[in-house]
């Protein structure tokens, strides 16, 4: 429902004309977004006129007032009145005997024997005790913190979502959302962020951004990336599954905040619109020959060597010929150049923040395969935000990721400039060149140093070879 205040008719001699043109503007903008429930009422908030009471000023408006619009609206039947959902929010072991899980109600009401299901793991049960501070219950409902025990032992961690069985919510994993971004940075598809959805908090990815909206014409409009403030339609991809609602059905359930992994702060928030049916429908298939099989026929232990540096430092040299040592001792390799894959993989992509991380993203994946196929894939590219960097080792299980900071300074890089690009990006003729006009975010904690400007492009290999012999990726 909305109330329509048209405020300052005092300054307009109170002119029925100015405000039923202001109020038919109002109601054919509103349509264009499904609003129909719209009460307008000309106010002059100076003198009160038609604020409490009706003015005399304007004997023309019949209908009741600011304050009795507010105060006789329909609210309809509340939260209570939408199905049970019981986010947890503590999983309380008071002792051996006693196992309680606590939250609070988000909708709904739950009886003493009633059945419930726990979501995302589909496991039922029912409602032994429901319990508060200083009291049992035989019945709650929303907003009421509690304690429910259940008549028998089932998996329940927090996060999870309790549901009457008759009416269950969604569980899903990929999800179209309504988000609006609220950081400084840019939110960029592919860039790795945490979803906290009720007291469960997942790693997510942003797979596509589908349009942003105009706020002052409700257009659709293409883009890249959203910017602060601004609000946007997105895919969001998830690595575990969650329990939902949309949010038109109950705005507890369907609400979620986005917090960026480096700094925790919130940058984002969103309402789910429904999950994605692919979600559901590709199940993971089931293959007899593992990683552990293939890497033990290799004889090697499969990894990414993950070289990260200016354009110049000599990441693809030093590749080049740690490959050609491991190939030489019998090793399977592969190299992931920046260069060649933008020939064909990514040859659809640019240089812009926004395709540079999907830039990385894809080839993360790619590296992912290469690694399960039990081979030893060294991965040349800039990639010059952390961001992007965790997110290719989050692919990876313990041990699989090294990364390789080629350190070398911009000045030396630019001295080098063996393709002449930092020639032209100081001419203008490239942009968003990284180390020019666009930033390199340089490793916290890399797991290999190489100073090129110190050390040879042989003596630094030497290095990392002894490193992989050290660490028994290679013998």
């Amino acid at each position: 429902q909305v109330v329509l205040a048209v405020n300052k008719m005092d300054l307009v001699d109170f002119s029925e004309t100015v405000f039923s043109d202001i109020d038919a503007e109002f109601r054919a903008f509103v349509a264009s977004i499904g609003l129909e429930n719209v009460k307008s009422v000309p106010i002059s908030a100076k003198k009160g006129d038609n604020v409490v009471s009706r003015s005399a000023n304007m004997p023309w408006y019949t209908g009741p007032s600011f304050m009795e619009l507010l105060e006789t609206a329909e609210t309809g039947q509340g939260s209570a009145g939408l199905p049970f959902r019981f986010p947890v929010q503590w999983v309380n072991r008071a002792s051996q005997d006693f196992r309680g899980f606590a939250g609070t109600i988000a909708s709904g009401t739950i009886g003493v024997g009633d059945e419930i299901m726990a979501l995302p793991s589909n496991r039922g049960s029912r409602i032994k005790s429901i319990l508060t501070a200083d009291r049992e219950l035989t019945r709650a409902s929303a907003g009421q913190a509690i304690t429910l025990t259940l008549e028998n032992e089932i998996d329940i961690s927090r996060g999870d979502l309790l549901c009457g069985t008759n009416d269950l919510a969604g569980t899903t994993d990929q999800f179209e959302a309504t988000t609006i971004w609220m950081d400084d940075h840019e939110l960029l598809p592919g860039r790795p962020y945490l979803l906290k959805i009720g007291h469960r908090t997942v790693p997510a990815v942003v797979t596509r951004l589908k349009h942003k909206v105009n706020v002052n014409t409700l257009e659709k409009q293409s883009a890249n990336s959203l910017q602060l403030n601004e609000i946007g339609v997105c895919n969001f991809s998830l690595d575990q599954q969650i329990a939902f609602d949309p949010f038109e059905e109950n705005h507890a359930t369907g609400g979620f905040i986005i917090i960026d992994r480096m700094t925790n702060n919130t940058v984002g928030a969103g309402m789910i619109d429904f999950g994605l049916m692919r979600a559901q429908n590709i199940p993971w298939q089931h293959l007899d020959i593992d990683k552990a099989a293939r890497s033990a026929r290799k004889g090697q232990k499969p990894c990414v060597l993950w070289f990260t540096g200016l354009s110049g430092s000599g990441k693809s040299t030093i590749a080049n010929l740690v490959e050609k040592k491991l190939h030489a001792a019998g090793h399977d390799t592969y190299v992931l150049d920046g260069d060649n894959v933008r020939h064909g993989l990514n040859k659809d992509l640019g240089f812009t923040d926004a395709d540079r991380v999907e830039n990385i993203r894809r080839v993360a994946e790619v590296a992912k395969l290469f690694v399960d196929s039990g081979m030893i894939v060294l991965v040349s590219f800039i990639s010059p935000f952390r961001s992007e960097r965790r997110l290719a080792r989050s692919l990876m299980e313990e041990g699989e990721f090294i990364e390789v900071f080629v350190d070398t300074p911009l000045e030396v890089c630019e001295a080098r400039d063996p393709k002449g690009l930092y020639k032209k990006a100081r001419a203008g003729e490239i942009k968003n060149f990284t180390g020019i006009d666009s930033d390199y975010e340089p490793p916290e904690r890399a797991d290999v140093v190489l100073k090129t400007a110190d050390l040879s492009a042989e003596k630094v290999t030497e290095r990392l070879i002894s490193f992989l012999e050290a660490n028994d990726y290679v013998r």
